[in-house]
This record gives structure tokens, sequence and C-alpha cells, in this order.
């Protein structure tokens, strides 16, 4: 159990320790990864920003996700959305994601690039992956990008989903993953959606 995102974000950091002698490349998913992400940069030394990925929401459901889109334009598609989704409407569906991760480069970073990814070890940071979409693109990205190692890293992970991710990265560093898992919310004491503003107050600290 975890106070809050700062007290969870420092007890991640703790466990990648090994990768302070790395010069790392930290990238939080926001907008709840990047106070995680930014407690782990912290603690190594690293280079800190964030990379943008959407979920791509059910339009009658839009708390679960059929995939999720990076802002390069790496796709992650569940295999049966195809099939319960009209190809129209998926499109439509990641024209409006398109639409706002472009709103979320020009806000958080100003619509800068992301940095340099290549032949660098990269830390993909969240507050907590469920189904896993948005990780699963950013991972895509990474891999576009020709990382060179590529950790995958959040305080709690579905049991299942976390199995699956280390199939497709050269490192996994979970701290909890629940029996039952309902929500990442679960794990947290203190739980609230984080704003724009939050997320640049952090990114604007040293």
């Amino acid at each position: 159990m975890f106070n809050d995102r700062k007290d969870a974000g420092k007890q991640l950091a703790h466990a990648l320790q090994k990768y302070k002698d790395k010069k790392p490349l930290v990238l939080a998913i926001p907008r709840g990864g990047v106070e995680v992400g930014y407690q782990v940069a912290r603690f190594l030394h690293a280079a800190f920003s964030v990379i943008v990925a959407r979920k791509l929401p059910y339009p009658d459901n839009p708390e679960a996700g059929f995939g999720a889109l990076a802002e390069d334009g790496s796709l992650f598609l569940l295999e049966e959305a195809t099939q319960w989704l009209p190809e129209e409407i998926i499109k439509e569906i990641i024209q409006e994601q398109t639409q706002e991760i472009q709103r979320r480069i020009t806000v958080l970073r100003q619509g800068k690039p992301l940095p340099e990814i290549s032949d660098k070890t990269v830390i993909l940071v969240d507050d907590g992956i469920a189904m896993g979409s948005t990780m699963r693109a950013a991972v895509l990205l990474c891999k576009k990008k020709k990382a060179r190692h590529i950790v995958v890293a959040a305080p709690v992970a579905d049991k299942r989903v976390a199995e699956e991710f280390k199939q497709i990265v050269d490192d996994m560093v979970i701290l909890e993953k629940p029996m039952v898992f309902h929500a990442v919310a679960q794990v947290y004491r203190h739980w609230h959606d984080v704003s724009d503003e939050e997320v640049l107050n952090l990114l604007e600290k040293p």
C-alpha cells in the first residue's frame, strides 16, 4: 500500500537503483505517471520527460479501452477490437486521441520533441498498469526509436499483464501484484485525478 504517488515513486526509485550508473532516460506517461516518474528520475539523477500515449476508449464505455496510441503513431490494438468495432469507428477514435495527444505535447512539453531515445536505457514509468495498453504503445515507440534497453516500471500491475510484459521488454520492475486486482487506485491511500497544472509544476522542478 502506498500513501500517494510521491511515496510510490520514492519506493519504486529504490527498486530501480541498479540503473543509477546507466545514465537512463526516464519517460513518464501523463498524467498519473509523472509524479512517480519524477521521483524515480530525481533519485537516479536521470534525464526526465513525458511520453504521451492514450487509451483508445470504447464509445459506450470510456473507462474500458480496446488499445492505445503513442505520440509517434505507434498503435496497439486488442485482437478482438476489430471484431467488436467497425473500422470507421476505430479510425474516428484514433483521430480523437491523436488530437488529444497533440494537445498534451503542446501543453506539457511546449511542443518539443521527445528526448533522443536511440541507444539509451529507457525507463518507462506509470502510476500503475491495469490492461497495459498505453504502456504497450509506449514500448512500441521506444522499440521503433531503437532504445538499447527498455525497462517498464510501476508501483502496481495486474499479475497476468506483468507476465506478458516480461516477454517484450528487457526488464520489468513492479512493486505490487495484487491477487485480486480491480484498479490501480486500490493500492493508494490518497488518490486523485492529476491536472495538467500539477504535471507542469513537476516538469519545471529541478
